[in-house]
């Protein structure tokens, strides 16, 4: 006791000791892998020029991030969708969009709970869309970009961590359920081992028993017989006491190896093994034998087997309990079943029965005849104090449904189980679809709440966009020191939110305010804008700002456009 106590520490600093360097590896190596797009965007200039302070912090909390991504996975994509929504309230950085798509993965992936990614992937949104909405740009495009990065690059990911881990829980049952089988299979090869046991024993005591009777019955006659002298007479009475004492010891040995469950279907019998074979050995050995048997009846196997078996073990008993006395065998075989009965008078005076036996044999008839289908009783005769034996034997094999011995008669018939093979399989195949479908419904759920909102958010940027075009025709119409009202009638119903403001050709007048408007209803491209600047309620001064990349001459267009 004290041994388990000291070593169950020790062996717990081991496990801890070498847990730590095991995952601190996997888990540096995954910090260096998030880190370096940041630092490889920074080095190339694809990211805004930022101090490297900044470069730090952002390695810092990614360090963190990986630190907790075991214990606290929903913590970890939070800090990675913080420093994401930090650099860009669409949440699209190449610095740590990498690092939020993997920590979704490994949130998937570590943890079975949805409730909290429920309220996390939310809350990232609502995070973002106050950030787009504080920067005076156009929220739409920001906007669809942060739910498209938050869908494509978090929620997909997570689902696919997901189904990762719930494949891996089949696996893991799987093997599971193959070494339970291998175990089921070891036992049900144990119990096939105990019923050829129970078998051997069984016929052990059926023959073997039946022959040393009949050998001391023999030697009892022997030990009677007039003319021998007083040291024959004393050899027999010793070789029918030792053939008694073998019954003896091989009814404790038979108790030893004789098993509860029911014996399997009985070895099949040699060719002299019949009921007028059996009853002429009896008869030789100096039993008086009444017998009565049918002429040539062809039973089946399990019947005939069976009905042999009673007739023998009621013989041998009468040997055993009452030599000397008469013995009715009576065989009736119909068209549906057959009818045994074997009745033994008292002992006679004089005869020296045995002690009563363990009723092993009388046992052992009960389970043959219960696995035929039929009936059995054994008893004390009440006319004139012998013993009775009959067994009815139906010829339809099976016992009757729902009794026990039906049970242990199906158990015999398979005792390997084979439905339960069917079983299994069939719940290994619903365990996949179970799996499958537990990432199918997400996944298709995710994809068309992404498409519908997709689809959605393109159609109403379309329609903004559409609604925010001033034709060139009239724009080419309006003149400078109009008034407002002149002007107004021209004008689309709404105006650009994010007007090109790099590409002004020439500032403002000052104290004017300006307009800006598409001068094509093209959708994700750069097209040409106008500007209009009012001051006083008068349209004091208009400029065409051309495409990105097109800052030649306009004339050409301007021309085609007043046509």
């Amino acid at each position: 006791m004290s041994r388990r106590m000291t070593t169950a520490p020790a062996t717990a600093l081991t496990r801890a000791g070498t847990g730590l360097p095991t995952r601190a590896l996997p888990d540096a190596l995954l910090w260096a892998a998030l880190t370096a797009p940041g630092v490889a965007a920074d080095l190339l200039g694809l990211n805004a020029p930022r101090p490297w302070w900044q470069t730090a912090a952002g390695a810092a909390v990614l360090a963190v991030a990986v630190a907790v991504s075991r214990a606290r996975p929903v913590l970890a994509l939070g800090l990675a969708a913080g420093l994401g929504l930090a650099a860009s309230p669409s949440l699209f950085t190449l610095s740590y969009g990498p690092a939020l798509s993997v920590l979704a993965f490994l949130l998937g992936r570590r943890s079975a709970r949805t409730r909290p990614v429920l309220y996390a992937f939310p809350a990232v949104a609502a995070a973002g869309t106050v950030l787009v909405l504080a920067r005076h740009v156009d929220p739409v495009v920001e906007w669809l970009v942060l739910i498209g990065t938050l869908l494509f690059g978090a929620v997909f990911p997570w689902l696919a961590g997901r189904y990762r881990r719930q494949a891996r829980e089949l696996v893991a049952a799987g093997w599971s359920r193959a070494a339970q089988l291998e175990r089921e299979q070891e036992i049900v090869a144990d119990r096939a081992r105990l019923r050829e046991r129970a078998r051997i024993a069984q016929d052990m005591h059926d023959s073997l028993g039946h022959e040393l009777s009949l050998i001391a019955l023999r030697a009892g006659a022997l030990q009677v017989a007039p003319g021998l002298d007083a040291a024959h007479r004393a050899a027999a009475a010793d070789l029918r006491e030792a053939a008694a004492s073998a019954t003896d010891r091989l009814r404790d040995i038979i108790g030893v190896l004789r098993d509860a469950a029911p014996p399997g279907p009985a070895p099949l019998a040699p060719p002299d093994d019949s009921l007028p074979a059996l009853v002429d050995r009896a008869t030789a050995s100096g039993l008086s034998v009444r017998a009565r048997l049918p002429r040539e009846a062809a039973l089946p196997p399990l019947v005939e087997r069976a009905a042999y078996r009673v007739v023998q073990e009621a013989l041998t008993n009468a040997a055993k309990h009452a030599p000397g006395a008469e013995v009715a065998v009576t065989v009736d075989t119909g068209p549906r079943e057959t009818l045994v009965t074997v009745v033994s008078g008292p002992a006679p005076e004089g005869g020296a029965p045995s002690a009563g036996g363990s009723g092993t044999g009388l046992l052992g008839l009960r389970e043959r005849v219960a696995l035929a289908g039929g009936e059995f009783t054994a008893g004390t005769s009440t006319d004139d104090g012998g013993f009775r034996v009959s067994a009815r034997l139906p010829h339809e094999p099976g016992p009757r449904s729902g009794s026990p011995d039906a049970a242990r008669a199906g158990l015999a018939e398979h005792p390997e189980g084979p439905e339960d093979g069917g079983r299994d399989t069939d719940a290994l195949a619903h365990a996949r679809r179970t799996a499958r479908r537990r990432f199918a419904v997400p996944f298709a759920v995710a994809a068309a709440a992404g498409a519908v909102f997709v689809a959605g958010a393109f159609g109403w940027y379309a329609s903004v966009k559409a609604h925010s075009v001033l034709k060139p025709a009239d724009y080419a119409a309006l003149r400078v020191g109009a008034p407002y009202a002149d002007v107004a009638p021209l004008l689309p119903d709404r105006q650009v939110a994010d007007p090109p403001a790099g590409r002004n050709p020439a500032a403002p007048p000052a104290g004017a305010e300006c307009r800006y408007y598409r001068a094509s209803g093209e959708l994700f491209v750069s097209v040409e804008h106008f500007r209009l600047c009012f001051r006083d309620g008068h349209l004091v001064a208009k400029s065409r700002i051309p495409r990105a990349g097109t800052a030649g001459v306009v004339e050409q267009e301007e021309k085609e456009w007043l046509r």
